[in-house]
């Protein structure tokens, strides 16, 4: 990111049938191209949650792949909210969380 970039950390929940298709791995590839920082993981509920740190232009992007989803998933909603930048520290390069 460059000095003008403000570093942007983002809450995404996606819902539709987005688990057991490969899900988490399509956003696991996508952020990590982007040079995002952040994490993605299955919930109880049958959604994925995500945290991506980057640049607006970035997370943009990353939310088009999000609306998009991979072969064989189902897109429903992308529902969105923006969290401090604070909430960056600690994050490293993206990764997928609760994978055994």
């Amino acid at each position: 990111m460059s000095n003008g970039e403000r570093l942007i950390v983002r809450y995404y929940v996606v819902r539709g049938r987005v688990q057991g298709v490969g899900f988490r791995w399509f956003v696991h590839r996508e952020a990590a191209a982007l040079g995002l920082k952040g994490w993605v993981r299955n919930t109880e509920s049958g959604s994925v949650e995500l945290v991506a740190a980057g640049s607006e232009e970035k997370l943009g992007e990353l939310q088009a792949a999000l609306r998009r989803g991979s072969r064989g998933s189902r897109v429903d909603a992308v529902e969105q909210s923006d969290l401090q930048e604070k909430e960056a520290e600690g994050l490293k390069s993206f990764q997928i969380e609760g994978v055994w």
